[in-house]
């Protein structure tokens, strides 16, 4: 889901590196600096992940992860998820730097979100857990998309088509990641409860 350099129009370009700042002083604000080795995990696991493209249609899909990037680090998942958007801008030119803080913006608030809507809900029972999960994943990836879209259709009513192709080519992804979110969060919470805390 990273945009490209040369798409986004300087208000937008602005915009986003005005959040992601704010976003970044107030992550690292927050942050247990105890828990830098697991953020730096999940940044990894986080840019692996994007590098696996699948061609759909006119575009391309991998997965995200952000959903549980989210749930497990909270606020930390914002320097997680920058330091791995700037590490795939610099080493495979995904992104850029110059929409490095959009492309965070896109996927790190949808992280942000899922934390503070279902982190109490995945410590609770197994079905209860598993649902909320399964819809953090899933929300994730909607509303990054749906981010990313509005990005371009705020840029220029020529990218609107593209906007809209974008959106549905990640449904599948929804889906995939929000069972993936389900089973990730069900095997922490038997092997390190403590993660999710």
């Amino acid at each position: 889901m990273h945009i490209s350099e040369g798409v986004l129009s300087a208000p937008v370009l602005l915009a986003g590196a005005g959040l992601t700042l704010t976003g970044l002083t107030i992550a690292l604000k927050k942050m247990d600096y105890d828990t830098l080795p697991q953020v730096a995990v999940m940044a990894a696991a986080f840019f692996v992940a994007s590098l696996i493209h699948v061609p759909l249609g006119p575009s391309s899909v991998h997965l995200i992860l952000n959903g549980i990037l989210g749930l497990v680090l909270g606020w930390g998942a914002v320097p997680a998820i920058f330091i791995a958007l700037l590490l795939q801008a610099v080493l495979f030119q995904f992104g850029g730097l110059v929409v490095l803080g959009a492309n965070t913006v896109i996927m790190g608030l949808p992280a942000l979100v899922v934390w503070m809507l279902f982190s109490r809900g995945i410590r609770g029972n197994g079905r209860t857990a598993c649902i909320c999960a399964a819809s953090a994943g899933a929300l994730s990836i909607f509303l990054s998309a749906l981010l990313a879209a509005v990005a371009l259709w705020i840029s220029g009513d020529d990218l609107l088509t593209t906007a809209k192709l974008i959106a549905l080519a990640h449904v599948p992804i929804m889906l995939l990641e929000g069972g993936m979110t389900a089973v990730v969060v069900g095997f922490l919470k038997k092997i390190k409860p403590e993660m999710l805390a």
